[in-house]
């Protein structure tokens, strides 16, 4: 069923691609179920993995009806069918994000990619450029930006209920590399550690840039400079696993990020708490249909998803009644549906719906790779203030 507001009119499916998520990937069955969950994609054509065997192999178990040996095959091939595919989800490792995502640009196929967008900044920024000289859609796949509740927070800051936003403290806890988990060769402990395949940043890049784009995407504010410590705590492990920030935005308010994958009794603990001169906000991952709103000197408020008390973009994001949770899927799904819109509006020759332009771009991506950067830089330069430079 459409979600409410949609001005679809498309009468079939997007034909979508894959590039990565094949055996053992668990962010690729996360994508498959997102993009069919609200009937927008049918997968129809996918490279699952750099190794071609194992590509057909991983194809022919999931049903899906055209197999390539590698992106490239799959971006030449599909580019020239009257069905080609139309949009191409990228599920690789970090450090197979920039070649395929430029590959397929530049066949005329609109992408969507996992985060962080790319593990330089060079990349990021070029990656950026055809973009905007192709005039395609590129969607970054930050999913938290998906609940109905994180865009209800970002509404009410945006209608002023806050007030002038003061204070920011957003963290992203795990514990599930507090041990050397990489060593016993799980696939996902693996390639995150892995400097070749994840890039500069380990819990910097994987959950940290999670933590960043929430924070910005909430208060709409952007940070100007950081202080950073980044640690390793597990012996001979090759990339960060704890990381402390402190944030200075563009308005004046400060920040705090907390960013780790060592911290035993959390499991997914991503949470977000805002404080303006007015009121305060406090969202959490794990009670993700819940958005607590404190007014200076009231009583604590709960605003649960689908109640009278949510706004247009959280009802624009929900698709049950309140009381039937919704999560982690479904957060990620909305980013599909929303890019589906922005997409075939372009088929349509019309404007998109306006609620589905929420979705985090590349130019986000952008940000996300300067402030894992950034926070490298001021860590190793004893944790001294670093610019973050936000010039396209």
């Amino acid at each position: 069923m459409p979600i409410e507001g949609s001005t679809q009119r498309l009468n079939r499916r997007l034909r979508l691609g894959m590039v990565g998520g094949g055996h053992g990937a668990f962010i690729g069955g996360v994508h498959r179920i997102a993009a069919r969950l609200d009937d927008r994609y049918e997968l129809v054509a996918a490279a699952l993995s750099s190794d071609a065997d194992r590509s057909l192999a991983a194809a022919k178990e999931l049903h899906i009806p055209r197999a390539y040996r590698s992106f490239e095959e799959m971006a030449s091939a599909e580019s020239k069918r009257d069905d080609g595919i139309e949009a191409v989800s990228i599920v690789t490792p970090n450090n197979l994000h920039y070649a395929p995502a430029k590959v397929f640009l530049e066949t005329g196929i609109h992408v969507i990619c996992d985060k962080p967008l790319t593990t330089t900044l060079q990349d990021a920024l070029e990656l950026a450029q055809i973009v905007e000289r192709t005039g395609l859609v590129f969607g970054l796949t930050h999913n938290y930006t998906g609940h109905p509740m994180v865009r209800q927070a970002r509404e009410m800051v945006q209608a002023a209920e806050l007030g002038p936003i003061r204070l920011i403290q957003v963290e992203y806890v795990q514990d599930w590399l507090t041990t050397p988990l990489e060593k016993t060769g799980q696939k996902q402990a693996d390639w995150r550690t892995d400097p070749a395949r994840s890039g500069p940043g380990g819990s910097l890049g994987d959950i940290g840039t999670h933590a960043f784009n929430l924070a910005c995407f909430v208060t709409g504010l952007a940070v100007e400079q950081l202080a950073a410590d980044v640690t390793t705590f597990v012996p001979g492990r090759r990339l960060d696993d704890n990381v402390h920030v402190m944030l200075r935005f563009s308005n004046g308010a400060k920040g705090g990020l907390w960013a780790s994958q060592v911290a035993p009794g959390n499991e997914n603990n991503l949470r977000l708490r805002v404080y303006g001169e007015k009121a305060g906000l406090d969202w959490r991952q794990e009670d993700p249909n819940a958005l607590i709103f404190t007014p200076l000197g009231e009583t604590r408020r709960t605003i649960t998803r689908g109640s009278a008390g949510t706004g247009r973009a959280a009802s624009h994001a929900t698709r049950i009644p309140s009381g039937h949770p919704e999560g982690y899927l479904e957060a990620f799904a909305q980013l599909y549906t929303d890019l589906a819109e922005q997409i075939t509006a372009r088929q349509e020759n019309r404007a998109p719906n306006p609620d589905s332009l929420l979705v985090p771009g590349v130019w986000d991506g952008v940000e996300g790779v300067r402030f894992i950067n950034a926070a490298l830089e001021s860590s190793r330069n004893g944790s001294a203030w670093t610019a973050i430079s936000s010039s396209r």
